[in-house]
């Protein structure tokens, strides 16, 4: 009886263990990556274009809003952002920024026209000087 214990035990923990690895595969956890991806989506999008606002150094900066932000909101975003930015900021060789206005983190590279700001959840805010 003993003989027989022993290999019943171990096809039992065998058909266990190919339970567990075998057959359907278990649903994927939930990925952080998809408010990234999200996000990336939507930056995709065209956005609306809200209008003009004075930039850094009074050049002139046209705003468009991305996700769900509204043109009033993001004018106001970019003008705290620039009323914020200090001279030294502005002529950065690394480019203005990142700095926080809120919710919002707003920057941009060394030599380029584009001011972005955005939230965790994906909305942004771009200005583009002209």
């Amino acid at each position: 009886m003993k003989t027989l214990a022993y290999p019943l035990l171990l096809v039992t923990a065998t058909a266990a263990l190919a339970g567990c690895g075998g057959g359907d595969p278990a649903p994927a956890a939930p990925s952080s990556a998809a408010p990234a991806a999200v996000a990336a989506a939507e930056s995709t999008a065209p956005g609306v274009p809200c209008g003009d606002v004075p930039g850094s150094g009074g050049a002139k900066t046209t705003v468009v809003a991305h996700g769900k932000v509204d043109c009033a909101a993001a004018a106001t975003l970019l003008k705290d952002y620039f009323a914020k930015l200090t001279p030294a900021e502005a002529a950065s060789p690394d480019g203005p920024g990142p700095l926080a206005i809120g919710e919002w983190t707003c920057g941009s590279g060394a030599n380029d026209p584009v001011t972005a700001c955005s939230t965790e959840d994906g909305r942004q805010v771009e200005g583009t000087r002209t």
